[in-house]
């Protein structure tokens, strides 16, 4: 079956980690937007990745399973420096793409005590949020206010994106949904708010405003109430023996230096290009198997050097624009050109991947077998995407 449209997503956040929508709702909205692919990506857990294959299959939408998490670096040649991760040096997010579906019990057994370790250190956070706004008679409790919020219960993750949205919620309950939080957190605590944010927070906008809230707080309270994260953080290589004991495909993604940024809720600040050569070799020699991007947040520039840097270490390519607020797009315009076709066959590459691997555990992409046959990374994305194609 061959499928000619550029608009593919593989990093849609779902409840699981933090997203206005559930796996199911992920996948009608994606269809609903013009994907022809949609993948399933939460932070430390696959528990909603059941759900999102079934709703793809009862959508006619071809739907690919990953995950992300955090990973140190610590002993590594990054270590002290600040890589993809806006919050903390020696840590870098890290990319599971097309994880077996037969593993993905495994996997997220595997990611559960990271999981509680993360959900430790978010009540201690959630604490130093209550004591930074509890003298203006605003209260944050993890477990009244936070963990009821998540999907926790059921294996989910709770980011730091849950405790904000939490204190979003209270500041709106005291204040109304409009700009009389602006001007509180303007006048207590010297926030600028910006002239758009302030417009879209007075134009009382609904189901929005407190997603609107969230990226003002994130902006601007993050370095205050933010802990260090431990023993929450697999090393680097243990994520990597991880990825490839499953048949997974372990991916690096690229953030590189942020001007003006998209999102709206990172700071203008430079990351991974100053390095950028020496870290693509060190993860091709790590044994990282691809690296992700996202053509709507980068340069031109950057974007050209990262793909001319994935082709001269022979890296898999794979696209995704992160999808955790209601008022995001699924689609990504710049896959419209052609420059980025690859990155549409990468995708139907990664449901090849996952198809055959459920078939044989020796038949994925990355498989011995695979790579004795077709040693050429090239080559063996032309047949699993012909493969993922043909569903």
């Amino acid at each position: 079956m061959e499928n000619l449209s550029p608009y593919v997503n593989n990093h849609i956040h779902t409840t699981y980690s933090f997203s206005p929508y559930t796996p199911a709702q992920a996948v009608i909205k994606a269809k609903e937007a013009g994907l022809k692919t949609a993948g399933i990506m939460d932070h430390d857990s696959v528990a909603g990745a059941r759900e999102f294959l079934l709703a793809g299959e009862q959508a006619g939408i071809a739907a690919t399973v990953g995950l992300e998490c955090r990973c140190s670096m610590a002993g590594t040649p990054f270590e002290g420096r600040k890589l993809n991760n806006t919050d903390q040096i020696s840590v870098a997010y890290m990319a599971m793409h097309g994880i077996p579906h037969r593993n993905i019990e495994r996997v997220q057994n595997y990611m559960t005590p990271y999981r509680e370790a993360r959900y430790a250190r978010g009540r201690k956070m959630t604490e130093r949020l209550d004591s930074i706004f509890a003298p203006h008679g605003i209260r944050m409790d993890f477990d009244s206010d936070v963990y009821p919020i998540s999907q926790a219960a059921n294996g989910g993750a709770i980011t730091e994106r849950h405790i904000l949205y939490a204190l979003a919620g209270k500041l709106a309950d005291k204040f109304g949904e409009n700009e009389k939080t602006a001007d509180f957190l303007a006048e207590k605590f010297g926030v600028a708010v910006p002239a758009g944010i302030r417009e879209k927070l007075a134009a009382n906008d609904s189901p929005y405003y407190n997603y609107h809230l969230l990226g003002l707080l994130k902006g601007n309270f993050m370095e205050a109430f933010y802990i260090d994260a431990g023993d929450e953080l697999p090393h680097v290589s243990d994520f990597l023996r991880l990825s490839e004991s499953v048949g997974a495909i372990s991916a690096y993604p690229y953030l590189g230096d942020v001007v003006n940024s998209v999102t709206g809720d990172k700071k203008d600040s430079k990351y991974e290009d100053s390095f950028l050569d020496e870290l693509v070799e060190w993860a091709a020699a790590a044994g990282f198997r691809a690296l992700t991007y996202m053509p709507a947040r980068n340069t031109a520039a950057q974007l050209e050097r990262i793909i001319a840097l994935c082709e001269k270490h022979r890296l898999f390519q794979i696209s995704g624009e992160d999808i955790n607020t209601p008022f995001q797009s699924f689609i990504c315009p710049a896959l419209n050109n052609p420059r980025f076709a690859h990155l549409a066959s990468a995708t139907w590459a990664l449901i090849g991947h996952e198809k055959a691997s459920a078939q044989d555990p020796d038949n994925g992409m990355f498989s011995p077998r695979a790579i004795s046959k077709n040693p050429d990374l090239y080559d063996r994305i032309k047949i699993y995407e012909k493969i993922g194609k043909n569903i």
